[in-house]
């Protein structure tokens, strides 16, 4: 049973960071496809970045050279550091895990629409100005 546990959100101001966590277990970890799904208030769930099996990653445009994927596979820990963070960037986010997909790219677009995906239960981001 996939488990998926996101942890290390909170509030900050306008240019701050947050490094977020997300705790695996239940699957084979170096062999999913995984990644950081956001939802905001009124708004529907968007990638924000993922990798495939291969760890080839896409990044959605506007978080792009301010937040960066990484993992411990020793860990089964996946983390997403966000740096100038801006309030735009307010939302759940949410940790997700999927074992097979056809590309990092149609992961990141369509990830809330497929099939087979496991989502953690999510940690609130606030970003003030």
């Amino acid at each position: 049973q996939v488990q998926l546990v996101e942890s290390g959100g909170g509030s900050v101001q306008s240019g701050g960071s947050l490094r977020l966590s997300c705790a695996t277990s239940g699957y084979s970890f170096s062999n999913y496809c995984m990644g950081w799904f956001r939802q905001g208030p009124g708004k529907e769930r968007e990638g924000v970045v993922v990798f495939d099996s291969a760890r080839r990653t896409s990044y959605r445009d506007s978080v792009q050279g301010r937040f960066t994927i990484s993992e411990d596979s020793a860990k089964k820990t996946l983390y997403l550091q966000m740096d100038n963070l801006k309030p735009e960037d307010t939302a759940m986010y949410y940790c997700s895990a999927k074992a097979t997909c056809y590309s990092s790219d149609n992961y990141l677009r369509q990830g809330p629409q497929l099939r087979f995906v496991n989502w953690g239960h999510g940690t609130q981001v606030t970003v003030s100005s």
